[in-house]
């Protein structure tokens, strides 16, 4: 890792120096900085000159140069600060979106996304297609986002998408792609050692007396150069239907888990037709995704429509967005991959593709092939949205706008389950062990419970504001602009879940075809993953919001906003009265511009430079739910109310005093430009105290409460950015351009209530010791708690006199999850008709738990588990032992200096429980994006109807390097949770997937 990060800098202080000696052959006109034009908040348009926070726009160009499927992963690795994560790979991925790291503990730290002018979400954003977007401008500075009050508390990713040109010929685009998909990155594992268990009882005299057992799901078997089996041919997994055994060589097989995994494929087609005039526009975007997946069976179908449409009517102007996407996806339980992870190296899955769950390769995991077949989640997700946007101009000073959205959702789950019970017997089969047995009686997933569940989610969302717009100079050298509006934001959400266990007919699934329903206040979480979501929410926000920009001369900007908002979820009701008081959010920022402001500064080398400070206090509701402060009954569960109607009083109330969060950001920003801008410096440093902190702490036991949400604590977030730009050549044949930055920002926890040391972010193992999320008083956050093993002042593991590692009984602090630093770097080259570029992150530091590598300790897969000869034992390395009151040296074996010794203690709590065995380094290097495009020369196409023609080839995700202790168990950004307990990684998330395609792009 060392000798990249200095590759890359030598190559970027290397190409500075070109850019010198290139400027005697720049021909070609770059829009200078001070000149773009770029879209803020609610919609309202500065030169950047006047932009007082820190943002970064990406263009049409920079996200559609690798076809990516969504907008979402386009975006990823090219905003400095801006850190996306892919929290799980399948069919329908899901993505956490944060810009500058975590403010809050409980509350929501993902970005806004707002779509044309309206608050959308990221679920939205990654199901737009990039062809679809004429730029991004991602506001990182938190003055920019105020006039959207606690919704833009975290930043926003304003999202802008094409409309028609004014060219009253109508014109066509169609883009097409075909792309590979591959998973890679699988784990690394030890293949010394073989299929079975040291366990006399389950030893098959029938090869030499060793460990191997045919159906067992473990690598503690014989070691693959043992002379009595190793290369030979033996009966491997469970009897087939009729009685016969599937044989397998007994050696390792190359890759073994990715024979599992097919070559996906993905089927990309798009057309937009452009048409207008001087008055008018007309857009249209049709875009088909097919994708399936490199789980056999998965795939999503997706169709986009967007309609946008303007016109000019005297003063009037109306503009109008019509956009309908329909999502189909057909998807397995990806907990099949745990069941994959079990399998030995000397097992090839493919060949028990027809072997069902008798016949699999152990009788200790479900066969995938079956899973895949027989339990699954189908979804239709259908997303409607239409948006009006008037303006009416009384003046050329004073004019009067209104943005009014609809949006409406569905989304419609089926998951079901067929169910299998096993009735093979297994008499005379020459297997000891089983022989008189059915495979139930041993073997748990044998049985497994047929289900079917339904859930129904819709969104109904009204979203407008009207704003009236001032324009005046004042003077020669003063000019101000005025916004004063109103902003109504009505959000109506209902769920219904029916289902239950059996089925009476299989495969007809079907609610009336349930054996045993589940009552609604029920959980089917162990089951199929989602709980029994019977609700209807409703809430509100109204606000009234003013922005205030003063421009005086060309070189110093000021703005200021204020809104004062009030939301319905802070809202209670006591003593017969409605309460809900309003709160004020503000910014203010200053733009100074010292090479216009004092004509020659900066010289010939320093053609721009900019300084803009701001201050910005903002509020943030989003961890109190809807009537979480009106007194509420819960439904009761489990013993005695199963079947009774009955509710207990909450003992997990919100304060009906709480009110937001409250951050306060100070934010400095630096811009330069050198030589006519071939060289660019843009530099931002930040910080953000966030009082009032939301989160529940515990009461006490005599006041009939659990826990109270109130507003307890506080925490600060300091980090800055830095990002380079250079265009080392620029001629009118080729133009080479590179970015590079670095990033970096810290969350602290300040405060928490008296006698709150910790809040727990996200815990889901049974022993909170093998690794829990925390945010921890007096610490960077999220970290890692868990328990470790006694150290001496040395730092080796203390072992007792059996050779066994004591374990500490309090959790330890294991290393904060996010990473240290973050490095992006982009370049592309055009060389006349052919344009390469590449996308890439180095993201340092950072530590995640891996359920997989906890699974491949107790499998007998994990390398350090077969670095040395399992006969005689394990010694702790380093370890030690205290004697007489004195460390020695250890040398005594855990448990038994021979096999048995080393399964036990690789295979149980004293290994599997202890966090620190769990926990990874989270440094990563991707390459996320290469492609290279060919432009077809007008002249070939002059003669033909074709106005341009582009063909390219690309890749995402090619390459992937982590930390050397992270052996492939998990891509660092996956999580079980798109939340703020982010650092945990279970064995149900797939590996990585990279992907290779072609496209060709057509304008007619």
């Amino acid at each position: 890792m060392k000798k990249l990060t200095t590759s890359v800098l030598l190559v970027v202080l290397s190409s500075s120096f070109a850019v010198v000696k290139a400027q005697s052959g720049d021909t070609i006109r770059t829009q200078k900085i001070e000149e773009v034009v770029v879209t803020g908040a609610l919609g309202i348009k500065k030169k950047a000159d006047a932009v007082t926070n820190a943002q970064q726009v990406v263009g049409a160009k920079e996200l559609n140069q690798a076809s990516a499927t969504n907008a979402v992963q386009s975006l990823t690795g090219k905003v400095s600060g801006l850190v996306i994560n892919q929290t799980n790979s399948s069919v329908d991925s899901n993505y956490r979106i944060v810009l500058r790291g975590n403010r809050s503990v409980t509350s929501n730290n993902q970005a806004l996304v707002v779509i044309d002018n309206v608050i959308s979400s990221s679920n939205i954003l990654a199901q737009l297609p990039p062809e679809s977007i004429e730029n991004v401008n991602v506001i990182k500075g938190m003055q920019g986002s105020a006039l959207y009050g606690q919704q833009g508390a975290n930043g926003v990713i304003i999202v802008t998408t094409k409309k028609g040109t004014k060219n009253e010929k109508i014109q066509f685009n169609l883009t097409s792609s075909v792309e590979i998909q591959q998973a890679f990155m699988f784990p690394k594992i030890q293949t010394r050692y073989g299929k079975g268990v040291q366990d006399q009882s389950f030893s098959n005299v029938d090869y030499g007396g060793t460990n191997y057992v045919p159906w067992e799901n473990t690598s503690w078997g014989p070691a693959y150069d043992n002379p009595a089996i190793g290369g030979t041919m033996v009966a491997s997994g469970l009897p087939q239907a009729d009685g016969s055994y599937i044989y397998e060589k007994y050696a390792p097989v190359k890759d073994h888990f990715s024979k599992f995994f097919k070559k996906g494929i993905v089927f990309q087609n798009g057309l937009t037709v452009n048409a207008g005039g001087n008055d008018s526009y007309a857009f249209l975007s049709l875009n088909r995704l097919d994708n399936e997946f490199v789980v056999d069976g998965d795939n999503l179908k997706q169709n986009s429509i967007l309609l946008k449409a303007g016109k000019k009517f005297g003063n009037l102007r109306v503009d109008a967005r019509f956009n309908y996407i329909s999502r189909i996806i057909d998807q397995t339980n990806s907990g099949l991959y745990d069941d994959l992870l079990q399998l030995p190296s000397s097992n090839d899955v493919r060949k028990y593709r027809n072997s069902g769950i008798d016949g699999y390769a152990t009788m200790y995991s479900t066969n995938p092939y079956w899973t895949i077949e027989h339990e699954r989640s189908k979804a239709v997700k259908d997303y409607l949205n239409g948006t009006l946007s008037l303006q009416y101009d009384f003046s050329k000073h004073i004019n009067l706008t209104y943005t009014g959205s609809i949006t409406m959702g569905s989304t419609n789950y089926n998951n079901y389950n067929d169910g299998y019970f096993s009735t093979t017997p297994y008499q005379n089969t020459g297997t000891p062990y089983l022989e008189g047995h059915l495979l139930d009686e041993i073997n748990p997933n044998s049985q497994v419970t047929a289900y079917y569940f339904n859930h129904k989610y819709t969104n109904r969302d009204y979203y407008g504001d009207l704003m009236l717009n001032f324009d005046y100079d004042l003077t020669d050298n003063l000019n101000l602009k005025f916004n004063l509006g109103n902003n109504i934001q009505d959000y109506y959400n209902t769920a219904s879940s029916i289902g239950g266990t059996g089925l009476l007919v299989p495969g007809w699934y079907d609610f009336r075809n349930v054996v045993n329903s589940v009552l609604p206040q029920d959980t089917a979480t162990q089951l199929d993953g989602y709980t029994m979501d019977n609700y209807l929410i409703r809430s509100r926000i109204i606000a009234g919001f003013a922005n205030l920009d003063l421009a005086w001369k060309d070189y110093l900007f000021f703005n200021g906003t204020f809104r004062i908002e009030k939301s319905s979820v802070l809202s209670t009701n006591y003593n017969n009265e409605n309460h809900n008081k309003a709160y004020p959010y503000y910014s203010a920022g200053l733009s100074f511009i010292p090479t216009k402001a004092f004509p020659g500064f900066g010289g010939n080398v320093l053609n721009y430079m900019k300084i803009a400070p701001s201050f910005t206090r903002v509020g943030n509701t989003s961890a109190v739910a809807a009537y979480a402060t009106y007194d509420r009954g819960v439904i009761p569960t489990g013993y005695p109310f199963n079947s009774l109607q009955s509710y207990l009083y909450n003992t997990q109330p919100t304060s009906r005093d709480i009110k937001p969060e409250f951050m306060n950001t100070i934010d400095l920003n630096l811009q330069m430009g050198f030589l006519n801008d071939r060289i660019t410096l843009e530099a931002s440093a930040y910080k953000t105290v966030t009082n009032d902190l939301i989160t529940f702490s515990n009461v006490s036991s005599t006041s009939g409460l659990f826990r109270i949400q109130d507003n307890i604590g506080k925490t600060e977030l300091k980090g800055y950015e830095i990002e380079l730009g250079l265009t080392p050549i620029k001629t009118s044949s080729v133009v080479w351009n590179l970015r590079g930055s670095i990033s970096q920002f810290k969350s602290k926890v300040l405060e928490l209530a008296p006698g709150i040391d910790e809040v727990v972010l996200n815990s889901p193992f049974t022993s909170p010791g093998i690794g829990t999320i925390y945010a921890i008083k007096g610490t960077d956050y999220p970290v890692i708690k868990g328990t470790t093993y006694v150290r001496d002042p040395n730092g080796n593991i203390v072992v007792d006199e059996d050779g066994t590692p004591l374990i500490n009984s309090a959790l330890s602090n294991l290393g904060k999850v996010t990473p240290d630093y973050v490095l992006n770097f982009n370049t592309s080259l055009k060389v006349k008709g052919f344009t390469l570029s590449a996308s890439m992150d180095f993201r340092k530091g950072g530590h995640f738990i891996s359920a997989t590598k906890r699974q491949l300790g107790f499998t007998g897969g994990l390398q350090e588990s077969a670095s040395f000869d399992r006969t005689q034992g394990y010694v702790i390395p380093n370890s030690v032992q205290l004697v007489n009151g004195q460390y020695v040296p250890n040398s005594t074996p855990v448990g038994t200096a021979d096999y048995s010794g080393v399964t036990n203690f690789f295979a149980s709590g004293n290994f599997l429980n202890v966090g620190e065995n769990n926990v990874v380094d989270a440094t990563a290097f991707k390459i996320r994006e290469i492609s290279l495009s060919y432009d077809v020369p007008k002249s070939v196409l002059s003669s033909t109807f074709v106005n341009s023609l582009t063909f390219g080839v690309y890749a995402r995700n090619p390459f992937f390097k982590y930390a050397d202790n992270n052996a492939n168990y998990a891509d660092p950004e996956t999580a079980n949770t798109t939340g703020n307990g982010a650092g945990i990684a279970l064995t149900g998330q797939y590996p990585s997937v990279k992907t290779y395609g072609f496209n060709v792009k057509v304008t007619f």
